[in-house]
């Protein structure tokens, strides 16, 4: 059987050859800062890096602005360095500022690293509207023998995305605390009325 032959991916190309002139710029411009020898290479290495980090938690669904945040920041310094040595700066006359900002770039990009891979993993989640009750039944003139019985409610059935979504926060609670999660939590995590908030715990038992 013929062997299939190899397909280049466009996209990937692109992407090998983007990162590494970003990556030649960014040396260049710790280089030219001050930032000799190893220091000059690291970098490069430290921006790509918080851009994957911050890449990864927007990917998976954590909390989006802080992720945002610090996407556009480590974005920022890699466009500021192919910007700058695109002979728009003399390398050989760093303006101080621009030497304050690279010897300071390591603190930054430690603190944005460490939040984004401890920083809690809750989604964003916006709060659930209140479940509308269902219609109730048309009413007929009851009988005179039964006008003393009380009139039977019925329960609204639980959405099974609503089950699901508090499934996931109570293993969340359970992991972080170490023991399930009670109906009052529940139901400020949820943000539903408090009939629904049991009937959906009752569920999860």
């Amino acid at each position: 059987m013929a062997r299939p032959a190899v397909r280049v991916d466009a996209v990937l190309v692109q992407a090998v050859i983007a990162g590494a002139l970003s990556f030649a710029h960014l040396h260049d411009l710790a280089a030219a800062a001050g930032q000799a020898g190893w220091k000059a290479w690291a970098y490069p290495i430290s921006v790509d890096l918080l851009l994957v980090a911050a890449w990864r938690r927007l990917r998976s669904g954590g909390t989006r602005s802080a992720a945002w945040c610090w996407f556009v920041v480590a974005l920022t310094a890699s466009l500021g360095a192919n910007v700058a040595t695109a002979g728009l700066l003399d390398l050989g006359d760093v303006p101080a500022w621009l030497r304050i900002l690279v010897a300071g770039w390591p603190a930054v990009a430690f603190l944005g690293g460490t939040l984004l891979v401890h920083g809690s993993d809750e989604p964003d989640e916006e709060p659930l509207q209140e479940a509308t009750p269902p219609h109730p039944a048309p009413s007929f003139p009851a009988l005179p023998a039964k006008e003393t019985e009380p009139a039977s409610t019925s329960t609204a059935p639980v959405p099974p995305a609503l089950v699901a979504l508090a499934r996931k926060v109570a293993d969340e609670h359970r992991t972080r605390t170490g023991s399930a999660i009670d109906t009052p939590t529940l139901r400020a995590r949820l943000g539903v009325p408090l009939p629904l908030a049991e009937a959906i715990a009752a569920q999860l038992t």
